[in-house]
C-alpha cells in the first residue's frame, strides 16, 4: 500500500516508519516538524515527507494514497490542560478535517491513533471497547470527539479504524521522556530515586512503541470487512500494571536505584485496566512482545549509550518544556505555528 503517515517525525512515528517499510508499504510522511529535532542518538532515516501543519492540510496532499495512518497530535495531558483550545483545534478539528479530505481524495482506509485513556476512571474491572467513554483530560476528550465524528464519514468506500493505544513506552530515536515508564527510568538513572507522588495504586495499561507499530501493520493488512468502523484496544493484559509496579520496574532496570512512594498528591483519579482480547482475535499475527521490565531495560541501555543528561531529559524530551523553548525563542507563536519555514527541523 501507499501510506500517508502523519506525525512521522514524532515519538511513535519514528518507530512505526521502518516497521511499515519492512512490511513492504510505500510510506510518505506528513509533519510540521515540531519535534523533528528531539533526537537521542543517531538521527533516523526519514522518508519522503510533506512539511505542513496538520491544520493546513489540503486535498492535494492526500491524492494517490491507499491509506492514511493518523498519529499527529498534541499528545501530552499537561499541555492539553494548559492550552485546551489549541489541543482541540489540532487534535479534534484538524483530525476530522483530515479524514474528510482523505475520503474526498479516494483514500479507502483511515487508521486513527486513539488512546485507552478515553476510559478515564474505570476502576479494577477490565474494560472492553464497548465500555463507557469517560475522558478526564482535554487530550482524551479530543480523541473521543474524533472517533465520534470520523465514524459518521464511513461508507463502502471509506473505512475508518480506531486503535486505542495503551500508554506507550520504549526507546525511540525521537524520544519522549514525559510518558510514565520512560520518565521513571530517566529519573532513576539521573537521581538514583524513583519518586512516585501519588499513592502508587492507580492502574495503567502500557504497550511498547514497536507493538503499537505492529498493530497498525496488522490493521493495514486485514480485509476491510473484518475491521470496518471497529475500535481496538492495543496492548496486552500482562502490561496492566499499577504506578507502583511501573516504578519498581524502572528501579529494577537501573543499578542502585530505589523507589519512594510519597503520596503527596493523593490518589490519581485516572485508573483503568484494559481487555485486549478483541485485537488478538481479529489479528492472528499480532502478539505484543514487550514486557514492562524489558522496556525498562531497553530504555536504560539506550539512555546510557547515547548520553542522556538531566538538561536533555527535562527540556528537549519533555513535550511541554520543548514547546515553551520554541515559543521563547520566537520559533513558534502562541498557536504553535512556525514563524519561519523549516524552523523545527534544525
Amino acid at each position: 500500500m501507499r501510506v500517508l503517515l502523519t506525525g512521522h517525525q514524532g515519538y511513535l512515528g519514528s518507530v512505526m516508519t521502518p516497521v511499515l517499510q519492512s512490511a513492504g508499504h510505500d510510506v510518505v510522511g506528513l509533519d510540521s516538524g515540531l519535534f523533528a529535532g528531539c533526537v537521542l542518538g543517531p538521527a533516523p532515516m526519514d522518508v519522503p515527507s510533506i512539511d505542513v501543519d496538520l491544520r493546513d492540510v489540503g486535498a492535494q496532499h492526500l491524492t494517490g494514497f491507499d491509506a492514511v495512518i493518523h498519529l499527529a497530535a498534541l499528545s501530552n495531558d499537561p499541555l492539553g490542560s494548559l492550552a485546551p483550545d489549541i489541543t482541540f483545534d489540532i487534535n479534534h478539528h484538524a483530525s476530522v478535517r483530515l479524514a474528510r479530505l482523505a475520503k474526498e481524495a479516494g483514500v479507502r482506509r483511515f487508521l486513527y491513533a486513539s488512546t485507552c485513556s478515553v476510559y478515564g476512571s474505570a476502576g479494577d474491572a477490565l474494560v472492553t471497547e464497548d465500555a463507557p467513554l469517560r475522558p478526564l483530560t482535554p487530550y482524551a476528550e479530543s480523541k473521543v470527539r474524533v472517533e465520534e465524528d470520523v465514524l459518521t464519514l464511513a461508507d463502502s468506500g471509506f473505512s475508518p479504524v480506531f486503535l486505542r493505544n495503551a500508554t506507550a513506552f520504549g526507546f525511540s530515536p525521537r524520544l519522549r521522556a514525559d510518558i510514565v515508564l520512560n520518565n521513571l527510568v530517566g529519573i532513576a538513572m539521573l537521581t538514583g530515586t524513583v519518586r512516585v507522588l501519588s499513592d502508587g495504586t492507580p492502574w495503567r495499561p502500557l504497550v511498547h512503541a514497536r507493538d503499537i507499530a505492529a498493530a497498525f501493520c496488522a490493521t493495514l493488512a486485514a480485509p476491510t470487512g473484518a475491521i470496518h468502523c471497529r475500535a481496538y484496544n492495543v496492548g496486552t493484559e500482562a502490561n496492566n500494571v499499577t504506578v507502583a509496579q511501573i516504578a519498581a520496574a524502572a528501579a529494577g532496570a537501573v543499578p542502585q536505584s530505589t523507589v519512594a512512594v510519597t503520596g503527596e498528591t493523593g490518589p490519581d483519579p485516572r485508573s483503568y485496566r484494559v481487555d485486549f482480547s478483541a485485537i488478538r482475535t481479529a489479528f492472528d499475527d499480532f502478539t505484543p512482545r514487550w514486557t514492562v521490565d524489558d522496556g525498562a531495560a531497553e530504555l536504560y541501555e539506550n539512555y546510557v549509550r547515547w548520553g542522556l543528561t538531566e538538561e536533555l531529559f527535562t527540556t528537549r524530551f519533555t513535550r511541554l518544556a520543548h514547546l515553551r523553548t520554541l515559543q521563547t525563542a520566537g520559533v513558534v507563536d502562541s498557536s504553535l505555528r512556525f514563524q519561519r519555514v523549516g524552523a523545527g527541523r534544525d
